[in-house]
């Protein structure tokens, strides 16, 4: 069985930092794309970033670049998103997910994540 399990949200005020991962089990994604998402309460889920299989290419959302990293360590299965300067727009539920063929296929169930003012 495929999981994709996120880990590293909370409650941390403006201008804090957080690191989020995603830990994959059930195969290996060293092949895949893999990317970071997250919804707000009455927005839509939006791509905040991804990276290429091997690391060498990511992309960020325009709201979030400067601020945010995205990185993976193919050897432990397993993703990363580094947040910092973080400001109370980026409150949202964060999804790690996993592309197969140009569409993201494997979802995480999520990790909320709270910035105070």
């Amino acid at each position: 069985q495929v999981q994709l399990v996120e880990s590293g949200g909370g409650l941390v005020q403006a201008g804090g930092s957080l690191r989020l991962s995603c830990a994959a089990s059930g195969r290996t994604f060293s092949r895949n794309p893999m990317g970071w998402f997250r919804q707000a309460p009455g927005k839509e889920r939006e791509r905040v970033a991804h990276i290429s299989s091997l690391g060498s290419r990511t992309d960020y959302a325009d709201s979030v670049k400067g601020r945010f990293a995205i990185s993976r360590d193919n050897a432990k299965n397993t993703v990363y998103l580094q947040m910092n300067s973080l400001k109370p727009g980026d409150t949202a539920v964060y999804y790690c997910a996993a592309a197969l063929d140009g569409k993201w296929v494997y979802w995480g169930q999520g990790t909320q994540v709270t910035v105070s003012s």
